[in-house]
């Protein structure tokens, strides 16, 4: 396995490639801007088209096409830039079409947005948190295989300094277990012969005279559950006998793995958890790791959103205390004073003594 040293957005822009992605369209925004440039590079050479589009409006509007042709296709930007594109990620999401969407976040204030949408109706997104580069790898390639098996998007949350840092490692493409084909996909080889097909988020079926929206939105529902019962991705350390569990996400917890690693060779009992799915979010693995500690401390880079789907795990077994809080540089990328392991380790210290922190 030859590993080589390269930042984060380079990575996964070849991690996408090997993945069979062969369009991209994005427009530029930091820290999404980078991986725009690394398929800008990758792609042609690979037979494939990358496009700077107009705005993130045309960029989902021209992923949406190539996906519809059964093409593994890509978009992204930062949350800012995904505001815009939530009416077409509802709309993608009851097509069942298998788009693959970056969001390199600026920070953690995403997370609403990555697990519950802004679009309309009933609709679910898989969301993979990478903690760092070398996992982002892996998981951009399962992104890629989870939206083709389930037929429904699936989003990378990352942020800038996933896209930013360099470590190394190295891109090989992963196998996974074969894959329903596209029968759906239209490829412009069946008009006029009565086979024709039709993608829509409305459940209409060539032949039918109008359509039948409960059957339809119920048999997504129906999709939707079976990805939350077989989804939900997780890690988690030093939980036996943990008083105090901390919960985090992306790479603000590869801080916290380091910490409680710290504590834990003092022989302060605290272990930790992470969701590497925020949605399905693995409510029942973390109920089961909190079921000793006598508290759960949720350490995130914003006023407080995961923290809800960690206190609807627990249900009240254990107080569930935030020691996280906004944290920012003046550019608004998330590379703020909590990003340190000090303060992190005071923090979770006043968690332990049950002290409340700054937020």
């Amino acid at each position: 396995m030859t590993r080589r040293l390269m930042e984060g957005s380079e990575a996964i822009a070849e991690a996408a490639v090997v993945a069979g992605c062969r369009f991209f369209a994005g427009y530029p925004m930091t820290p999404f801007t980078e991986l725009l440039e690394g398929m800008a590079r990758r792609l042609p050479a690979e037979g494939g088209v990358c496009i700077n589009a107009e705005s993130e409006l045309e960029a989902i509007g021209m992923a949406w096409g190539a996906l519809a042709t059964g093409a593994r296709a890509a978009t992204g930007s930062t949350g800012q830039g995904l505001a815009l594109m939530q009416e077409s990620l509802s709309e993608l999401t009851r097509s069942e079409l298998p788009l693959v969407l970056f969001n390199m976040a600026r920070g953690q204030a995403d997370y609403y947005q990555a697990t519950r949408g802004g679009g309309h109706g009933d609709y679910r997104h898989i969301v993979l948190a990478p903690i760092d580069i070398g996992e982002a790898v892996a998981l951009t390639q399962l992104a890629f295989d989870l939206a083709d098996r389930w037929r429904n998007p699936v989003q990378i949350y990352g942020d800038y300094l996933l896209a930013h840092t360099s470590e190394a490692v190295a891109v090989e493409r992963l196998d996974f277990a074969p894959l329903p084909t596209k029968d759906w996909a239209v490829d412009g080889s069946l008009g006029g012969s009565g086979a024709s097909r039709n993608i829509n988020p409305i459940g209409m079926t060539k032949g039918s005279k109008g359509i039948e929206p409960e059957s339809f939105w119920k048999r997504l529902q129906a999709k939707h559950d079976e990805i939350a019962a077989a989804e939900a991705r997780y890690e988690s350390e030093h939980t036996e006998d943990a008083e105090l569990l901390v919960v985090a996400f992306g790479t603000v917890a590869r801080f916290v793995r380091y910490v409680v690693a710290g504590l834990r060779a003092e022989g302060v009992k605290v272990g930790w958890f992470r969701p590497i799915t925020l949605w399905p979010f693995p409510a029942q693995a973390l109920a089961e790791a909190a079921a000793g500690a006598a508290r759960v401390a949720v350490l995130e880079q914003n006023a407080g959103q995961m923290i809800d789907d960690v206190r609807l795990a627990i249900l009240g077994a254990a107080p569930v205390i935030p020691i996280g809080g906004i944290s920012s540089d003046e550019a608004g990328f998330g590379i703020g004073p909590l990003l340190d392991v000090d303060v992190i380790r005071d923090r979770i210290e006043a968690g332990l003594a049950g002290r409340e922190v700054p937020r």
